[in-house]
Parts: C-alpha cells; sequence; structure tokens
C-alpha cells in the first residue's frame, strides 16, 4: 500500500513515491514531500527545459541549471517556460 504525504507542490495528501527519484539530500527531500502526481508533472516540464534549451545532459551547467529549476518548480513556485516556448496546437 502506497503512503500518504503532504505534498507541497499540490498542499495536500497525495500518494508518496515508492523511493527517492533524485540522488543525496535533495532527493530525499522531494521523496518525503512531493508526491508522485506532481514528480511526474514535473518530468514533463523537465523534458519541455531540454527540449526548448537544447541542454546536453553531459553538460554539468545543464544539470545544474535543471537542478535548480527543479528546486524552482516543486518547491517554490517560481519555475517558468522558456521564453520562445510555443505550445502545442490541437
Amino acid at each position: 500500500m502506497t503512503k500518504k504525504i503532504f505534498c507541497e507542490y499540490y498542499k495536500r495528501d497525495l500518494e508518496q513515491m515508492e523511493r527517492p527519484p533524485y540522488p543525496g539530500s535533495l532527493g530525499e527531500r522531494v521523496h518525503l514531500n512531493i508526491s508522485q502526481e506532481a514528480w511526474d508533472l514535473w518530468l514533463q516540464h523537465q523534458t519541455m527545459l531540454i527540449n526548448e534549451n537544447r541542454l546536453s545532459m553531459v553538460d554539468p551547467s545543464a544539470r545544474a541549471y535543471l537542478q535548480n529549476e527543479m528546486i524552482k518548480f516543486l518547491f517554490e513556485g517560481t519555475a517558468e517556460k522558456p521564453k520562445e516556448y510555443i505550445p502545442p496546437t490541437e
């Protein structure tokens, strides 16, 4: 059975992830305070950032940028879309 936690992103009780999704103390913080639903939303946002900004995951500065954006997105509510992002049309 999945444990419920208070998700800092959604500000309500939701299902916790099975394990930390990220290494180190930041991964533990995410695991204890962010729901699986919010993490899935972050993964979509992260993919958009990688694609729109043409980031290379072998570049340490790109990885640092994404980590900073993850903190903004999940905990601070201050993440923004890239300037030139155009949402898909239906």
